[in-house]
C-alpha cells in the first residue's frame, strides 16, 4: 500500500479517529487501511465511514502502551510524515508556548528561552537528533533520584529496576511466538 495522507482527527484513551481524504467515497481503500491497522494489538473494533473518509480505532485502554507502540509504527508506515503527538508531546508544546509568551514580555525570560533553545539545538546536533534536552533532563532526574534513594533503600535500586524492566519486557513480549496468527479486529462500516 502506498503512503496516504492520514491525519489524526481526534484521540482519547480507547479511541483514535483518522481522516483519510482519499477515502471519501472509497470503501475499498478504507477496507485496506482497516485491515492494515486491524493487526495492531489491543484493537477491539474498527469503524469505517466512506461518506466522511474516516476510520475509528477502538482499543483496550488496558493495552494502551502496547497499542500506541504498534500504532505509531503503522501510522508512519502508511501515511504520516510524523508520529501522532502524545500527552507528553502536548505538555511539552504547552510549556514551550508559555515560555515564548513570557519571553515576548521580558528580556530576562527571552535570554533564558534562547539559552535553553541553544542548548537543545546543540544536543540534537551532537547526537544526530537522537537525543534532545527533554531526554537529558529526564535521565538526569532519574539519575539523581537513583542516587538519593539508592543510598537509603533496603533493596538495592538496581535490583528493583531490573525486576521492573524484566516485568515490562515480559508483558510486551507475550508467549506465543511469531508464528501465531495475528488477531484482527472486527470492522464495521457505517454511512
Amino acid at each position: 500500500m502506498t503512503k496516504l495522507n492520514l491525519k489524526i482527527a481526534h484521540q482519547v484513551p480507547g479511541r483514535v479517529r483518522m481522516k483519510i481524504p482519499a477515502g471519501k467515497g472509497n470503501p475499498e481503500l478504507l477496507r485496506q487501511i482497516s485491515e492494515a491497522f486491524g493487526a495492531i494489538p489491543g484493537i477491539e473494533e474498527i469503524t469505517v465511514n466512506p461518506t466522511t473518509g474516516s476510520i475509528v480505532l477502538h482499543y483496550d485502554t488496558d493495552r494502551h502502551d502496547e497499542f500506541h507502540g504498534s500504532f505509531q509504527h503503522h501510522y508512519l508506515a502508511h501515511g504520516s510524515a510524523s508520529a501522532p503527538s502524545t500527552e507528553i508531546d502536548e505538555f511539552a508544546r504547552r510549556v514551550e508556548d508559555e515560555a515564548e509568551f513570557l519571553a515576548r514580555h521580558s528580556q530576562s525570560a527571552r535570554a533564558v528561552v534562547d539559552f535553553v533553545k541553544k542548548v537543545d539545538r546543540e544536543i540534537r546536533l551532537a547526537t544526530d537528533n537522537t537525543i534532545d534536552l527533554k531526554i537529558v533532563i529526564a535521565v538526569g532526574l532519574i539519575g539523581l533520584t537513583v542516587m538519593q534513594v539508592g543510598a537509603t533503600a533496603a533493596t538495592p535500586v538496581w535490583v528493583t529496576l531490573a525486576i521492573f524492566t524484566l516485568n515490562h519486557f515480559l508483558e510486551m513480549h507475550p508467549q506465543g511466538g511469531a508464528s501465531a496468527e495475528p488477531h484482527l479486529a472486527a470492522v464495521r462500516v457505517v454511512g
